[in-house]
């Protein structure tokens, strides 16, 4: 069921919103300052490929101070445009009964375009 999810997730625009993060992962490693930004940013991506049977957690060793720093440069650079994109996106999703699966994983979504420092994607 993942694999059908994940086809048609592609399909209706899951393959041009990754293709948007890898982009912008591109452009902010080719700065020495916003390689680790970037790389957030390829995390996320490889994560919108493919979403269905997938989940996000906090790591154990989520690096103190500076993953908290660094999130919240992240909130203010754009992590927060990209949430609320997400939540608005779940929203409409949610107005038919076929687009709740999408939903959910636009809301899982949330969870890592909003704070990707101390976040690792792992299979279910």
């Amino acid at each position: 069921m993942n694999s059908i999810g994940n086809l048609l997730w592609l399909i209706f625009g899951g393959f041009f919103a990754a293709l948007g993060y890898f982009f912008g992962g591109l452009i902010l490693c080719v700065t020495i300052i916003g390689i680790p930004f970037g790389m957030q940013c390829f995390k996320i991506g490889a994560f919108v490929l493919m979403p269905f049977g997938k989940k996000v957690i906090t790591k154990s060793s989520s690096g103190g101070c500076l993953s908290l720093l660094f999130n919240i440069i992240w909130i203010i650079s754009g992590g927060l445009y990209t949430a609320i994109a997400h939540l608005i996106s779940a929203a409409f999703l949610c107005i038919t009964i076929i687009g709740i699966p999408f939903a959910l994983q636009h809301l899982k979504l949330i969870e890592i375009t909003l704070a990707p420092f101390g976040k690792e994607v792992v299979n279910q």
